[in-house]
């Protein structure tokens, strides 16, 4: 029975779907998670844009998302979208609620526009949103991903303003170092945790060039600034991971800056952006910072990212199994502290699910998920996850990657918010070691 047909199924739903509509639409962080507004996290928020250039292997006659439900409570006389609407722009609330960051209040505005006639071209979009939150964060950015007619340029990039707070549970990967006091700390295997406080300043832009079909190459620049790093609780004349990484390393304690140059290689063949069905896609690219362009201190990464899907069904391409590996290594230089890879530091800020942010992190981190996603209702309205994740990092202490591994995984719900598009509000029960678990909440697939 689909929701269109069933009057009674889909009062009983309204309730809890209107809630989802209004307490989570303007979520595009996971819960449990440090504030953060993803350089190229626009994917994530390409919701209610533009339907145009719909492919029928989408039956969308068929499918019932948050628009359908609206227009059948509200507006039940009304003629049926055509699918064939002008971009706007939407303006959104903002509302989360979480212990890293409180209740959290604010607006978002989303906008997509279809640039030129060429039916290939892929969707640009944008976003910005400002909020604040009980715990006294504030958090500002700017975000866009633009293709040019016929995919010929590709601009990412974004500009964020916070007073933000981030999650520490030391360095490595859990395992401890009892060879110093300073490595114990360090190492954090009690797993205490910390909150380091800051403000927060970000401007990054990549531009990539298609070379060849689904291949594109791109360099840009990316500038991390923290001003005003300072711990909460009683800390003063203790040693924290922080003091300690900073004291090594040759950081500041209360500040730094990451500044340095993106130089990528992208390969896409997926069929949908926000939530593919089939294909890969694999980027692969270095980032140099350096001290002349104003870096606390130079260094060289280089960082993967690979997923591939696979679609279980022709009759429903929505049985799909999806795989990601996401890696970042240290080749040279020293990295800040709160600019280390680790869990939820992927593009996106998704992955490490059952963890917080940077729960785990090194110098050297690498991170696998696998992922089966599935309809639930026959009109794909209420569909569901479920998915196991692993992660290993160095810790410079004598823990090496790929020598300890930590698990986590978990499942989930997913409801259909903008079919068109294949916009999922996601909602993620998640658990790792350690005791750590959490709801995690969501705009689309976390890959």
């Amino acid at each position: 029975m689909t929701l269109k047909n069933g009057q009674g199924l889909k009062h009983i739903l309204f309730v809890p779907c209107l809630l989802l509509f209004v307490l989570f639409s303007g979520i595009s962080a996971a819960a449990y998670g440090q504030v953060s507004a993803p350089a190229d996290s626009l994917k994530a928020d390409s919701l209610r844009i533009a339907r145009k250039n719909i492919k029928p292997a989408d039956n969308l006659n068929k499918q019932y998302d948050i628009g359908d439900l609206y227009g059948d409570l509200f507006h039940p006389h009304k003629v049926p979208d055509s699918l064939h609407k002008k971009s706007g722009i939407t303006i959104i609330p903002n509302i989360a609620s979480n212990p890293t960051i409180g209740s959290q209040i604010g607006i978002k505005a989303v906008a997509g526009i279809k640039l030129g006639s060429d039916p290939n071209t892929l969707l640009s979009v944008a976003s910005t949103s400002a909020s604040i939150t009980t715990k006294g964060i504030i958090y500002f950015y700017i975000n866009h991903n633009v293709f040019t007619p016929g995919n010929k340029w590709n601009f990412q990039g974004s500009l964020v303003a916070a007073k933000t707070v981030s999650p520490d549970f030391g360095l490595g990967i859990g395992r401890g170092n009892y060879d110093s006091e300073e490595n114990h700390v360090l190492s954090d295997p009690e797993r205490k945790g910390h909150a380091l406080h800051s403000y927060y300043f970000n401007l990054r832009e990549k531009a990539y060039k298609q070379v060849v079909k689904n291949l594109f190459l791109g360099a840009g620049l990316s500038f991390d600034v923290r001003r005003s790093i300072t711990e909460k609780g009683d800390t003063a004349g203790k040693l924290t991971p922080s003091k300690v990484y900073n004291s090594r390393y040759g950081f500041p304690q209360d500040h730094y800056s990451a500044n340095g140059f993106l130089f990528n290689a992208e390969y896409t063949t997926r069929d949908n952006q926000n939530r593919a069905y089939k294909g890969i896609y694999a980027d692969a690219g270095f980032r140099i910072n350096q001290t002349w362009i104003g870096s606390t201190k130079s260094s060289v990464q280089f960082t993967t990212d690979f997923r591939k899907y696979f679609s279980l069904s022709e009759r429903n391409p929505e049985h799909v199994i999806a795989i990601w590996n996401w890696g970042s290594y240290l080749i040279s230089g020293a990295v800040p502290y709160l600019e280390l890879p680790g869990s939820g530091r992927d593009v996106n800020f998704r992955s490490g699910r059952g963890y917080t942010v940077t729960y785990f992190k090194g110098t050297q981190y690498n991170y696998s998920e696998i992922e089966y996603r599935f309809p639930i209702l026959r009109n794909k309205f209420i569909s569901g996850v479920t998915f196991f994740n692993m992660q290993t990092a160095n810790d410079e202490m004598g823990t090496k990657l790929f020598q300890v591994w930590q698990p986590g995984g978990g499942g989930g719900l997913r409801v259909l918010f903008n079919k068109a598009t294949r916009t999922n509000l996601c909602l993620d029960y998640a658990f790792g070691k350690y005791g750590s678990k959490g709801f995690f909440l969501g705009l689309n697939e976390a890959f």
